[in-house]
């Protein structure tokens, strides 16, 4: 399993929290690549665990924190 940012945006509009066949139903819904899928579908998951955001789902998504730039700029 292997997420980049391009597929985790995929995911930014998902319907949180979600279950696992929640996330896959949107994906599959929402016509997000074959790898989105593949991804979520590799989660080892017992059980009905509830996702609350992508961080649930891939730990190392960046957050805004992670960008060096600042805001005030723009």
């Amino acid at each position: 399993m292997y997420w980049t940012l391009e597929l985790a945006s995929k995911l930014e509009d998902a319907p949180w929290p979600a279950t696992k066949e929640e996330l896959i139903d949107y994906a599959i819904r929402s016509g997000a690549p074959l790898e989105v899928i593949e991804n979520l579908e590799e989660i080892e998951d017992e059980g009905d665990i509830i996702y609350e955001s992508i961080e649930d789902v891939w730990p190392d998504y960046p957050s805004k924190d992670d960008f060096f730039f600042n805001e005030d700029e723009y």
